[in-house]
Formats: structure tokens, sequence, C-alpha cells
């Protein structure tokens, strides 16, 4: 059985449409995994890092990430070949540089999140 409860899952490219509207529940067994999982660790840091980044390896995702709750920062992995590695620069969102996200999450913590949405759309425009 192949089933795991990201909390957030993205498909990206050729893929963002691949899942119905209003599908709940994805069946890995007639879609094919995200493309992307994100995982907020706010107390199982080293279960999010050891177990739950071995089960994205199993499916097969191309990438995980893991925020960082307690340390303000994002954790960024690329999957490939049966393991995984860690990036400093997302390969499923073209560019993206992981020091960006783990910047917006401690502005985060001292600005309103209008004031970090536009500090990102600023550092994406850039």
């Amino acid at each position: 059985m192949r089933e795991f409860q990201p909390d957030l899952s993205c498909y990206v490219g050729d893929k963002a449409n691949v899942i119905p509207w209003g599908v709940g529940i994805v069946n890995l067994d007639e879609y094919p995994v995200p493309d992307l999982v994100i995982e907020v660790s706010n107390s199982f840091l080293s279960d999010d890092l050891g177990e739950k980044r071995l089960l994205y390896e199993d499916l097969q995702v191309s990438e995980y990430w893991v925020i960082d709750v307690q340390n303000v920062r994002a954790i960024a992995f690329a999957i490939e070949n049966g393991g995984s590695r860690r990036i400093s620069v997302s390969q499923v969102l073209a560019g993206l540089k992981i020091e960006i996200l783990t910047e917006a999450l401690q502005r985060s913590r001292k600005n309103n999140h209008t004031e970090v949405g536009a500090w990102l759309m600023k550092q994406f425009n850039q």
C-alpha cells in the first residue's frame, strides 16, 4: 500500500492538472506521485528528516521540503536514484533558492503576511 498524508503536495508543469477537480484523496495507483511534497515540522523534526524522507524516496517524489518551525528554516531535498540529497536551489520550482523561503519564514515572525508576501513577490521578480 502506497499511502501518505503530507502537509502539502504539488503537481508542477505538465502534471499541474493531472488530478481532476474535487478529488480529495489521490489514489497513487491511478495518478502519479506529486512533484513536490512539503512537511511542516513543529515537534517531530527527526521523523520528517528520517522516516518520512525515506517514504518519499521510496515513492520517488521529485523534491521534498521540511519546514522546521522551531528553527525557522526550510530544508530541501532532491530525490533521485532511490535516495536523496540536500539542495539549496529547487529543481521542481525552477531556480527558487531555498534561502529565500527561510528568509520569508524568518520575516513572518516579525512582519504581517501582507508585508512578507510583498517581499516574496519582489524576490521572485528579480
